[in-house]
């Protein structure tokens, strides 16, 4: 939920151009009409948002995390079982509208994760969800007060071993009534987390639960507003015990290390980020804080107050399992599937690494709304997951045309085979035809 949208707002939220829309359009056409893209069985008219490309829509129906030996099945029944209370959900369509996946949730009409540039359009009234609280208003109008939401969602992203355009998160969320009962139940709840984080080897290092620069919402009391903060973080720092302890430090015996992190979400106030000591480094594991109001009034849930976080579960997978390229989640090489079983982290035992090959392209911007998104997409789709990482390498603008040119590395290696210099050719050969024919470029 908290954190990847955050992290949508260093991304440029940029105009696009006739060419990209352009490009959009023949993105997706492979088995789909002109005027209508096919998307989990159902005809949607393009426009001009169309961005959706065919290898995403092909993601679509993988549904790894409900496969109870893949490492992101594994860590997804292993965050349901630390909460046997909540209800758990693991089958909403990606397919939502604009509304639900930023006005429903507060997002200003300025934010990036709105561009065509961050984010898969079908059209303009339906697009693919960029997070899981995309469902948040309507899984509490359905009257769930304690909840996990386990998805596929999609964000178009630079290519490398930690980015993928399709990944998966866990949104939980926890509200109660605005009543003395409910408070004292909270009150109750945190003095049992407490007394068991004193008990367990983990050391946290915490901030104020509201403070000046993490305010309590108008609307909030602040004192129940701190009650529902502190329950919010003893509640995931158990969750982060449960999930690291014992596999976060090298030498055993050492304490689990979490600290809180101030943070800004459209969603949330106060908000946090967490972040857990793994082999000497601290690393961000997820966003958390106190549900805005407006959407719990947008729920048709009155007289309520509570807590959500989100979190990434490729992530936390790469860490927990060391998996150390993102794209093996999506592989079917037996190498890789058959080395996990459920219920259990394992560390994952590399097979033969093949041989890289690098193939460079330099060409002259179409416009200045060429984003790198685009690029990144176009190569997705021409070579698919053959593809490791892409770099720019070089970026030129020439003193007297003011043209911009740019140079980028494509690096392709297959994760379950060595390819052949020629197959390598084949697939930049076409990287290269798409980009002449989708953007008009002219290739240095």
């Amino acid at each position: 939920m908290l954190k990847l949208v955050q992290t949508r707002a260093r991304s440029l939220a940029l105009p696009r151009s006739t060419n990209t829309f352009a490009y959009c359009r023949a993105l997706a056409t492979s088995s789909n009409s002109a005027s209508h893209v096919s998307v989990l069985g159902h005809d949607y008219p393009r426009d001009s948002h169309t961005n959706i490309t065919s290898a995403i829509i092909h993601k679509l129906n993988k549904r790894l995390h409900l496969q109870p030996s893949h490492p992101l099945g594994i860590l997804r029944t292993l965050i349901e079982s630390h909460f046997p209370k909540f209800s758990a959900f693991s089958d909403m369509s990606p397919v939502v509208t604009p509304a639900r996946n930023f006005d429903d949730l507060s997002f200003p009409a300025d934010h990036p994760g709105r561009a065509l540039t961050d984010s898969y359009y079908i059209n303009k009234e339906y697009m693919l969800r960029t997070h899981t609280s995309a469902h948040e208003v309507e899984t509490f109008k359905k009257g769930h007060r304690e909840w996990l939401l386990t998805a596929d969602v999609y964000r178009r992203d630079e290519i490398d071993a930690s980015h993928y355009p399709a990944f998966h998160q866990v949104e939980g969320a926890r509200i109660f009534h605005d009543t003395p009962n409910s408070m004292k139940e909270i009150e109750e709840d945190s003095t049992r987390l407490s007394a068991y984080l004193a008990s367990s080897n983990i050391v946290i290092e915490d901030i104020p639960h509201i403070s000046a620069t993490n305010p309590v919402q108008p609307s909030h009391d602040s004192v129940k507003a701190e009650l529902i903060a502190k329950n919010l973080k003893l509640s995931l720092n158990s969750l982060m015990l449960h999930l690291f302890g014992g596999h976060a430090n090298v030498n055993e015996g050492e304490p689990l290390r979490v600290r809180w992190i101030e943070a800004y979400f459209p969603f949330t106030s106060p908000s946090f980020e967490v972040e857990v000591m793994f082999h000497g480094k601290w690393l961000e594991i997820l966003g958390c804080g106190v549900v805005l109001q407006s959407t719990l009034d947008r729920a048709n849930v009155p007289d309520s107050i509570g807590w959500a976080f989100g979190l990434g579960l490729e992530r936390i997978a790469m860490i927990l399992f060391g998996i150390p390229d993102i794209r093996l989640f999506w592989s079917k090489d037996p190498r890789f599937l058959e080395q996990f079983a459920p219920g259990t982290i394992n560390t994952f035992k590399p097979f033969s690494k093949h041989p890289p090959c690098y193939k460079d392209i330099s060409f002259w911007l179409p416009s200045a709304t060429f984003h790198e998104n685009d690029f990144c997409d176009l190569v997705r789709d021409a070579a698919g997951d053959s593809v490791e990482d892409v770099k720019l390498i070089d970026s030129f603008t020439h003193p007297k045309t003011n043209r911009t040119s740019h140079c980028y590395r494509v690096n392709y290696r297959s994760m379950d085979r060595s390819l052949t210099n020629e197959e390598a050719n084949a697939y930049h050969d076409r990287v290269i035809s798409e980009l002449k024919q989708n953007f008009g470029v002219e290739i240095r």
